[in-house]
C-alpha cells in the first residue's frame, strides 16, 4: 500500500472489509508511509494481517521489490496498491536498477515524444520528464473502478490505455513498452502485480544487453489514465 494518508486508509479499510466478507484473501497488507503517525495507523491500527512501515517509498521498494516473498500455494503474486497522486515510483525503481546494472553507461530519463490521441496530455517539469495522459477530459468519480460503462459519460468505454501506449511504442520504434497495469480487484481497490514490475526490469535488462544505445518506454497505467517515461541507455 503506497501511502497511509486518506487514500491508503480507504484502500486498507476496503480490503479488510472484503476479507471479512469472503470476497478476497491475503496474507498481509503493508502500509508504507514516511509519517509514523499516518492517518491509516491512527484510524485502523496494526492487526495480524496489517503492518506499517515508516520510511520513504523508494527506499522500501529498493529493498522489497527484488526479493519480495512469493508463496507457491497462492495463484497470484504480491500486489502493489498505488496512490492516485504518487510519483512514477515504478519507473524510478527500474531506472535505479539500470544504473546499478550498467554503472559505466549513460542511463537517463528522457521526454516521451510522439502524439497520443488522449484529450488530456501533460508533461511534468523536472528531471524525470513524466508524461501524464488520460482518456478523460472530465472529473472522474472518486475511486472509479473504470467499468465497461463509463459512469462519467453514461456510455460504453471505447478506449484502453494499454493499447494506446503499445501503439505509441510502435510508432516511436522504441523497446517495450514495460507496462504496470492497475486493475480494480475488489471493493474499489485497484492494484498491479509486483511481478509485472520485475518483468519490466527484465525487459530493460534484455533491451540493453547488446550494448547499443536503446530507449525503452515505461508506463504505469490503468484503463483510462497513465504515467509514461522514456528510459534511455547509452552505448556500452
Amino acid at each position: 500500500m503506497v501511502g497511509g494518508g486518506c487514500y491508503g486508509t480507504f484502500y486498507a479499510s476496503q480490503l479488510a472489509k472484503a476479507k471479512v466478507r469472503g470476497k478476497t484473501d491475503y496474507r498481509t497488507v503493508i502500509v508504507v508511509d514516511r509519517n509514523q503517525d499516518c492517518q491509516a495507523r491512527r484510524e485502523l491500527g496494526e492487526a495480524h494481517d496489517r503492518e506499517f512501515v515508516t520510511g520513504e517509498w523508494s527506499t522500501f521498494f529498493d529493498a522489497w521489490l527484488p526479493d519480495a516473498p512469493r508463496t507457491p500455494h497462492h495463484a497470484r503474486d504480491d500486489q502493489i496498491v498505488p496512490s492516485p497522486h504518487m510519483p512514477h515510483l515504478m519507473f524510478e525503481w527500474v531506472l535505479r536498477r539500470a544504473r546499478e546494472r550498467w554503472p559505466t553507461r549513460r542511463v537517463s530519463a528522457g521526454p516521451v515524444p510522439g502524439t497520443v490521441p488522449t484529450p488530456y496530455d501533460r508533461s511534468a517539469e523536472g528531471l524525470d520528464h513524466t508524461r501524464y495522459v488520460s482518456w478523460a477530459d472530465w472529473i472522474c468519480p472518486t475511486h472509479c473502478i473504470e467499468p465497461a460503462l463509463c459512469p462519467a459519460i453514461g456510455a460504453p468505454r471505447t478506449w484502453e490505455m494499454s493499447d494506446s501506449v503499445r501503439e505509441l511504442a510502435q510508432r516511436l520504434h522504441v523497446a517495450g513498452p514495460a507496462l504496470f497495469v492497475c486493475k480494480h480487484q475488489v471493493f474499489g481497490v485497484g492494484m498491479f502485480s509486483a511481478d509485472a514490475v520485475r518483468a519490466g526490469d527484465r525487459l530493460v535488462e534484455e533491451a540493453g544487453a547488446g550494448g547499443d544505445p536503446v530507449e525503452i518506454l515505461v508506463g504505469t497505467i490503468s484503463s483510462c489514465h497513465g504515467a509514461l517515461n522514456l528510459l534511455q541507455l547509452g552505448a556500452r
